[in-house]
């Protein structure tokens, strides 16, 4: 099953500024549809959308915490787009709740919180999106957004790395048993980039310890992280299928 190139149907959750917002634009700019989905921050999505190149984008709100809002968001991508060749697992919380100063009643709600947002949010998309591309006969590709802390551990976050390595495990299966159907399903694992959300910590002495995790002595740019989104989804990167691709700017190596 051949993918094409250009003109796919792109379904990004979560794209209502940071990664996803740039995911959304390099897609956009390769002459993509794109269904920008976002939770609460519609005014931000409205700019994600207003934002990209070409026609035919949608906006689609959506709960992903609750399967049938889960199905609401696919059913509304694939309405206002005709399909979905491509899905983003871009949405994600990250609360910090170092064990040590979090009582249990913060920590077990911000553990389901992270389960149902990071892991099952992504696997009840996936089931949608894959089943469209099966019983469309087109292929696809599904591209998770993983994490660097999956691997190195999150000590102020411990849900987040756990939920992540979840996903990357995840990615792992559907990509064996989605194979035969012309659908390959990768992720990417960045370490730390800067967006909006975390300029603050960019600044000041923080900025420089974060930034020195890293030999090159920077962080990634979003940008550079959507380049990584745009190549997992395209034809070429096939046999790519089940790979988890560390993106950290040689600042954790896995052995």
């Amino acid at each position: 099953m051949n993918l094409p190139t250009t003109g796919r149907r792109i379904l990004i959750s979560g794209a209502s500024r940071g990664l996803g917002r740039a995911v959304g634009q390099a897609f956009a700019a390769n002459g993509d549809r794109i269904a920008v989905h976002y939770g609460s921050r519609e005014d931000d999505a409205r700019a994600t959308l207003d934002s990209l190149a070409g026609t035919g984008h949608v906006l689609v709100g959506g709960d992903l915490s609750d399967p049938a809002g889960a199905v609401a968001v696919a059913d509304a991508a694939a309405e206002g787009l005709g399909g979905i060749d491509v899905l983003v697992n871009n949405a994600a919380v990250n609360v910090r709740h170092p064990l040590a100063e979090t009582s249990y009643e913060e920590w077990a709600a911000l553990w389901q919180q992270h389960v149902s947002v990071n892991l099952l949010a992504t696997a009840n998309l996936s089931h949608l999106a894959a089943r469209r591309m099966i019983d469309a006969g087109t292929g696809g590709r599904i591209v998770n957004i993983g994490s660097r802390g999956a691997f190195r551990g999150e000590p102020d976050h411990p849900a987040y790395g756990a939920t992540k390595a979840a996903v990357h495990a995840l990615g792992q299966s559907l990509a064996v048993s989605l194979a035969p159907y012309g659908i390959g399903v990768a992720s990417v694992a960045p370490g730390f980039f800067e967006t909006e959300r975390v300029a603050g910590r960019l600044s000041g002495a923080e900025g420089d310890a974060i930034r020195a995790q890293s030999p090159f002595g920077r962080v990634a740019s979003a940008e550079e992280v959507a380049a990584a989104v745009l190549w997992l989804a395209s034809p070429m990167a096939e046999w790519s299928s089940g790979s988890v691709l560390d993106f950290n700017g040689a600042s954790h190596l896995r052995t």
